[in-house]
């Protein structure tokens, strides 16, 4: 397999895609799928007129990335718009497409675009895998509706973001732009796909039960305590230091794990905003009577995690590519280190062509835990040559 990554800065959108397309299909007879990702601020429609313009049978999928996307030109990055583009070649590589609007129902979407999907490459069953792009809000439900159709299979993907997480995300595809949606591809391949899915954060000691909530993403209780005054005790601050949006930027060190029953995976929920009354909102489902543990990494920690993935890919396994989904949150915590981390990235990648996403939440599974959503993780996934 074969695969190119090309990226613009480009003001006009449809120059832009067309910078893209040129860029990431060099010497291709036969480019099958683009991963698409770019700043909130282009004309998405126009975008990929513009890649369309180039490669008109390319199949593109993807979404918004928050500040910027890396490639092995650098970070990449435009107050008037960014975007960037893996796209990979193969005569034996089969994908079939779909995206759509949430409807009424995310779930009964997520069947109709894993329908699509399987009508798009022409397949009457699953496929080897799949990836999945969704805005944020109702991943679970779109996932649970493809896995309705072709049932629990590998996959990988990550949720939309942008630049304040206000809700300017969009996710894309063939059927195209929703800011309110799902997108995804399905594999059929004899090549191998490796996705590492980690968050790499440390358990600590402190731990309690969620005792009350309020939909699937707001804590109201833990031990039967205002689950903001928990938060403040375990982190050694008080409720009013982290109330409001500010507790996003507390909680990147020092977010929430769920493990698993077998023990074999954590999956991590990032406190997102505090409220007075004591709630707390997070970034993924949860649910009562589950309990939590307070996890804690560094900015050294966060930075070694993604160099640690990447080698872990690449042990046993040849990568043709690299496709990486790297939480947005943790990306702002690392902040003015982000140097570090995109040289951490590139030096562990090599010479082979990669791209990385910033990501509201992140998809992906470990020792057969079954496909998780996770906030502040790393979702690292390559076909092999």
């Amino acid at each position: 397999m074969k695969s190119l990554v090309g990226s613009s800065i480009l003001e006009n959108s449809f120059d832009a895609g067309v910078e893209l397309a040129k860029n990431s299909t060099k010497g291709f007879k036969t480019p099958v799928l683009g991963y698409l990702f770019a700043s909130e601020t282009y004309n998405h429609e126009e975008l990929i007129k513009g890649i369309k313009s180039v490669t008109p049978s390319l199949k593109v999928i993807g979404c918004t990335s928050a500040d910027a996307v890396m490639t092995p030109d650098g970070i990449i990055s435009s107050p008037t718009g960014f975007a960037g583009m893996l796209v990979l070649d193969d005569n034996e590589l089969s994908v079939g497409v779909s995206s759509a609007p949430r409807g009424t129902n995310p779930r009964m979407t997520g069947r109709k675009l894993a329908k699509a999907a399987l009508d798009n490459a022409g397949k009457k069953y699953a496929p080897y895998a799949f990836s999945m792009f969704a805005t944020p809000g109702e991943e679970e439900e779109y996932l649970k509706g493809i896995q309705d159709i072709v049932g629990e299979i590998p996959m990988f993907g990550g949720s939309a973001s942008d630049q304040k997480l206000t809700g300017n995300w969009k996710v894309f595809g063939e059927d195209g732009v929703f800011e309110d949606g799902c997108a995804v591809a399905f594999y059929y391949t004899n090549k191998d796909i490796k996705n590492v899915f980690t968050g790499t954060y440390n358990e600590t000691e402190k731990m309690g039960i969620i005792t009350k909530k309020e939909n699937v993403r707001k804590i109201l209780e833990i031990d039967n305590e205002p689950a903001l005054n928990k938060y403040a005790e375990w982190i050694g601050l008080t409720p009013e230091e982290i109330a409001g949006p500010q507790l996003m930027n507390t909680s990147a060190a020092r977010p929430f794990g769920f493990k698993t029953l077998e023990g074999n995976f954590t999956v991590i929920r990032q406190p997102l905003v505090g409220d007075p009354s004591g709630s707390i909102s997070v970034g993924a489902n949860i649910n009562e009577k589950t309990a939590i543990v307070l996890l804690e990494n560094d900015i050294d920690g966060l930075i070694s995690g993604a160099v640690q993935s990447i080698k872990e890919i690449k042990t046993d396994f040849k990568p043709s590519s690299f496709i990486l989904m790297h939480s947005a949150a943790r990306r702002n915590f690392i902040g003015e280190r982000i140097d570090e981390d995109f040289v951490a990235i590139k030096n562990a990648v090599g010479d082979i062509p990669f791209i990385v996403a910033f990501t509201f939440a992140e998809y992906g599974q470990k020792d057969h835990s079954g496909t998780k959503i996770n906030n502040l993780s790393l979702s690292f996934s390559s076909f092999s040559e």
